[in-house]
């Protein structure tokens, strides 16, 4: 409780120096989970000294970007929630595969009344019609990738390219901000949240040792193991842990090694962190990886210290993260 009061004050002071830009930004607190009802409206010229603007997209082209964007719609849910986090006007998204929306911004989405578009992995053209976006976002990669469509997408709108596979949320939160004019929200909002994780910190007791990041998955499957470089690893060395880094020959995947090392599963014995989190999943999730008789001799096993990540924590975007901190005082705090 003592860190949520810190974090309201932190907000409200970021948020005054939002404004001293001339820009609103930011109400919501990073443990405030109930989204506010929409995003906040803003002056009507803000940015308008800025416009127009070009965006340099991932894949190496240009986008010229005519106005501020008043109706951006989003093909990719992993980017929707940054997107949702610097308060950018998305009124529509694709969604998961099962039609869903990520949890950790659903009911942020709900409450703001973004329209679920198709799920990942497909395209609908009526569809972008029927929005009318002023902008369209695109992912380079993953299962909501549109990329093989951008041309038709930009037949509609301007179409921004961006690689999330390769970027903290941060640099994708101040890009977004770039192309909506929500500069100074994105950065309120990432120099909030460093704050918020540099006071998570002091209140935390470690246990002894090297952690690490295994997304489970068991026998005759890659168990992909986060690395030091990555948002996950990376996140947990700013709350202080020493992350264990797997070793880059066990990668058995095409996909890059810079965020995970996709190990097979007879690797997983050899890795030697006294603490193991699970990646998708809350502490009973634990259980199965703690009863694995393959892995009884892995010093977390035998320390009794794996746990879950977060039922959220695949993707790692603003809101992820939070509740990831959430969840590290939760367990270790003083």
């Amino acid at each position: 409780m003592r860190l949520m009061h810190w974090l309201r004050a932190t907000l409200v002071a970021a948020a005054m120096l939002a404004a001293a830009l001339v820009l609103t930004a930011c109400g919501r607190q990073p443990t405030d989970h109930v989204p506010t009802p929409a995003p906040q409206q803003q002056p009507e010229d803000m940015g308008t000294a800025a416009w127009p603007r070009s965006f340099h997209n991932a894949d190496g082209s240009t986008t010229p970007i005519p106005a501020r964007p008043t109706r951006i719609l989003s093909t990719s849910p992993t980017l929707t929630g940054t997107l949702l986090a610097i308060d950018a006007p998305v009124v529509a998204s694709a969604t998961l595969v099962d039609g869903s929306f990520l949890g950790q911004w659903a009911a942020l989405a709900q409450a703001r009344g973004v329209e679920k578009l198709w799920p990942a992995g497909r395209m609908d053209l009526e569809a972008v019609l029927a929005v009318a976006p002023d902008l369209i976002v695109v992912s380079t990669g993953g299962a909501d990738s549109t990329l093989a469509h951008v041309q038709q997408l930009r037949s509609v709108a301007p179409t921004i390219v961006l690689d999330y596979g390769g970027e903290p949320w941060q640099s994708l939160a101040r890009q977004l901000g770039q192309a909506t004019g929500h500069e100074a929200q994105a950065q309120a909002r990432i120099t909030a949240f460093d704050a918020y994780v540099a006071q998570a910190r002091q209140q935390l007791q470690l246990p002894a040792g090297q952690a690490n990041i295994v997304s489970y998955n068991g026998p005759a499957i890659s168990n992909p193991v986060a690395t030091p470089e990555g948002p996950h690893g990376r996140l947990l060395s700013a709350l202080g842990f020493r992350m264990e880094a797997p070793d880059p020959a066990w990668h058995s995947s095409a996909e890059s090694a810079r965020n995970f090392v996709w190990a097979p599963y007879e690797k997983l014995p050899s890795l030697r962190a006294e603490t193991t989190f699970l990646l998708r999943g809350d502490d009973s999730r634990a259980a199965a990886f703690l009863a694995d008789p393959v892995l009884a001799n892995l010093p977390s096993v035998r320390n009794g210290q794996v746990y879950g990540l977060g039922v959220h924590s695949f993707r790692i975007d603003y809101f992820s993260a939070t509740e990831i901190v959430d969840g590290m005082v939760e367990r270790f705090g003083r």
